[in-house]
């Protein structure tokens, strides 16, 4: 497997590259040009900036996260086609540099939903925190405000110009239903995953956060069955999956070893984390390691390991610990706990009988 790191970019993110590259294995930078808003063109001069900024530390930049999806093509309006062809001309730009694999999502309006940004755990420490019924009897616009006062730092999914129109937006999502929106995705990929293949880009559709329907609004990457309907809709390399443990895992029907063994041939990049679930569908993120939460950490990677996986992996959403203050989710220190627990069970999984990979 390949190690890299999510980084922000240096005027959003409080973690420095000088930092990331201490981190034992990290080879590379999952990144974004985080100001650009969706639907709008990279320009090969910013791109070529950030290269050099991440190269310069010794780090590679093989992976985006994201380039976002501007809702009209989620919606299906006729201004979708003039948003698909900005996305393939920067697809193309990116390819130029090297970048190899795009996370991307096809959420409606949220890219992921948290009612509390700091909930405290019992060690002290906190992480992002997601309440049920709170979810149930809010409205989305004041769920918005409670969770953006709690962070000084934007958040991806979350972007002004995408909430000052919420109202507007929610109210054209009433006439899209999951199917209208699998159409909406067949349309996209039909049109965007030649491109890829022509540049030798690989698409990573990441899953739905949290994996069921949320304010009224569709979600439909949320499980094995959709996962497979999704590679189905456009059958090539490029129209591919990012595993993610933490958005699959808070549904506990999903039996994440499965789905990697499935489609391991079809995961071209990986978030792996781990949360805890409780009864009444709450659920809250917690260290990387298996005992602290529901998810099957040692059962993940040694599904990646059985597969021979070579793809990229990244730790994912980390607590705040130790005074550390930053980006929800995204601190240096847990996220670096997070890489060495993962490369100790890679590690140990090879010994009893695992094929080299690293």
């Amino acid at each position: 497997m390949e190690m890299v790191f999510r980084w922000f970019g240096e005027e959003n993110d409080h973690v420095k590259l000088e930092h990331i590259r201490q981190i034992p294995g990290v080879k590379g930078i999952v990144w974004s040009l985080h100001h650009v808003a969706a639907g709008e063109r990279w320009s090969i001069e910013e791109i070529k900036a950030e290269q050099q900024k991440i190269e310069s530390h010794g780090l590679h930049i093989e992976v985006v996260e994201s380039v976002n999806i501007h809702e009209d093509i989620k919606l299906g309006l006729p201004t979708r086609d003039q948003y698909i062809e900005h996305y393939i001309e920067t697809m193309q730009e990116l390819a130029k540099v090297g970048v190899k694999v795009i996370c991307y999502n096809f959420m409606p309006v949220f890219d992921w939903i948290r009612t509390d940004l700091k909930k405290e755990l019992e060690d002290g420490s906190t992480a992002l925190f997601y309440e049920k019924q709170l979810i149930e009897g809010i409205e989305p616009t004041e769920l918005v405000n409670r969770v953006l006062q709690d962070s000084s730092f934007t958040l991806p999914g979350w972007e002004p110009e995408r909430l000052e129109q919420l109202k507007e937006i929610l109210a054209a999502y009433k006439e899209v239903n999951e199917d209208k929106l699998w159409e909406n995705l067949k349309y996209f990929l039909e049109a965007v995953v030649p491109a890829a293949e022509t540049c030798g880009i690989k698409l990573a559709i990441h899953p739905d956060d949290p994996p069921w329907p949320v304010f009224g609004l569709p979600r439909i990457i949320v499980n094995e069955e959709n996962l497979g309907r999704l590679l189905g809709l456009v059958d090539s390399p490029s129209n591919g999956l990012t595993f993610c443990s933490g958005s699959l895992g808070a549904n506990p029907t999903n039996d994440l070893p499965a789905i990697i063994r499935t489609y391991g041939d079809r995961i071209h990049f990986a978030h792996v984390r781990n949360l805890k679930r409780y009864e009444n569908g709450d659920f809250i993120e917690t260290s990387h390691k298996m005992s602290e939460g529901s998810v099957d950490m040692v059962g993940v990677m040694k599904a990646f390991r059985d597969i021979g996986y070579t793809g990229y992996i990244r730790p994912d959403h980390g607590r705040d610990i130790w005074g550390e203050v930053g980006r929800p989710g995204y601190g240096l220190y847990d996220r670096a706990l997070g890489v060495m627990y993962l490369w100790g069970l890679w590690d140990a999984l090879k010994s009893t009988g695992g094929e080299e990979n690293a």
